[in-house]
């Protein structure tokens, strides 16, 4: 291992685009030293499996890291685990050392920040409680896990993805499951309203109970510091032996902040992953981004693997004097019960949509459009659909409706050029560490 008071490129977060980041700036011909710097006392792990397998019981906690010890050592990484930045002192050329809470100092002539996200938490009375937990990261998977061995009665606050897998998950345990949420569907700030009902129905047919458009007013107390269930702000009690919190994520912004860089709901970085100072770079779920597509928001904070890797590739890039713009339209995929959900593309800004195949069945696809230009698409089951969307976003190519409609008809054999004239948007790759 390098001595902390080497220069070089300092890699703020343990995390996947931390880890993409740095292997990106070797892939790039740097040879410059390298360190990243972690929180958490885990190597760099897969985060998926968290609130599915893991939480199940169905994998190891080691079996989560995606890169082993040799590939630090091969590549010349230095991996600095259980030490949290609390401070850093930057110069105009964007070099300067930044600080653990520990002490140690970490002198570097260019800053990374890959720091993520924590959850957002539940800002009513007894929200403390023991037996009131959140699922970010291996510990929070393992206590809940150890929880779950305890508990016959589970509520879920949040009908988003985490509180859907982990409702699923717990559901698969045999443990009755209640699932609150403030708005009027599932996933409502992620997909259209045929997935939402599809999920609704799936999780219901599965033993789910759901509460819908409705608030948590207090956590109840056993009198004993011991979470009982919620007073719901209808009137209604919902009993309960442990209490699971996902309402979304709050980016991490400390540092940032703390460096006068510019936040609005995330890390503020142009296409090519530079923040507002011009010389540090950002990556991952602490960052806001031009959206890679055309037609939605013209900005966006988007948790995903597949965004972190590419965002992480294109920080690279720009710290090895190149510039690749990010142009790769996002994708992801959630898993709950025996159901595949993958989506590509952004259905912001969309006036048609087209169901594909019988949600019945539970497997089919809605694909939208902007004018006649396919722009995204939501599968379930459905990979063969997901991976030709996927590919035809990547290649700034269309599907027509008329054509998609068909289920018999193959999405890869029917792409044409978009009618838009767009240029196809430039990829870095899909080489997931996952």
């Amino acid at each position: 291992m390098r001595p902390t008071n080497e220069r070089g490129v300092l890699v703020i977060g343990a995390s996947q685009a931390g880890v993409q980041l740095a292997s990106s700036l070797r892939e790039q011909g740097l040879d410059d030293p390298i360190t990243v710097v972690g929180a958490e006392v885990h190597p760099p792990y897969q985060r998926p499996p968290l609130s599915k397998a893991l939480l199940q019981g169905d994998l190891p906690t080691g079996s989560l890291v995606f890169r082993s010890p040799q590939f630090y050592a091969e590549q010349r990484i230095d991996l600095v685990l259980d030490q949290r930045i609390t401070s850093v002192e930057r110069r105009p050329d964007g070099s300067g050392v930044a600080v653990s809470s520990s002490g140690r100092r970490f002198p570097f002539t260019r800053l990374a920040l890959t720091v993520g996200a924590r959850p957002r938490r539940l800002d009513v009375p007894g929200a403390d409680l023991a037996g009131v937990r959140y699922l970010r990261d291996t510990d929070d998977a393992l206590a809940l896990r150890e929880d779950l061995t305890r508990a016959d009665r589970v509520v879920i606050v949040g009908g988003g993805f985490i509180g859907l897998e982990v409702a699923a998950s717990v559901r698969r345990l045999g443990k009755d499951v209640t699932v609150v949420l403030a708005d009027d569907r599932l996933m409502g700030r992620a997909v259209g309203e045929p997935i939402s009902e599809f999920f609704r129905r799936a999780h219901e047919r599965r033993g789910c109970t759901l509460h819908f458009s409705v608030g948590v007013a207090a956590v109840t107390d056993d009198g004993n510091g011991r979470a009982t269930g919620l007073d719901l702000t209808d009137g209604t009690h919902v009993p309960a032996d442990l209490v699971v919190v996902g309402i979304g994520a709050v980016p991490r912004t400390e540092l940032a902040e703390h460096l006068g860089l510019r936040v609005d709901n995330g890390i503020v970085v142009d296409e090519h992953g530079l923040t507002s100072d011009g010389t540090t770079v950002a990556a991952g779920d602490c960052v806001n981004c031009p959206t890679p597509v055309a037609g939605a928001s013209p900005r966006m904070r988007f948790e995903s693997v597949n965004t972190a890797v590419e965002q992480a590739k294109v920080a690279a890039a720009t710290l090895a004097g190149k510039r690749l713009p990010y142009r790769t339209p996002p994708w992801f995929w959630s898993d709950q019960f025996d159901l595949k959900l993958q989506v590509a593309g952004l259905s912001q800004g969309c006036d048609q949509q087209v169901v594909r195949g019988d949600p019945g069945t539970e497997r089919f696809s809605v694909l939208y459009y902007r004018g006649d230009t396919l722009a995204a698409a939501e599968c379930v089951n459905s990979p063969l659909d997901f991976m030709a969307v996927r590919a035809a976003l990547a290649a700034g190519s269309t599907v027509p409706a008329a054509l998609a409609a068909d289920p018999g008809t193959p999405l890869r054999t029917s792409t044409r050029p978009s009618s838009t004239g767009a240029p196809a948007p430039r990829t870095h790759g899909q080489d997931v560490l996952a």
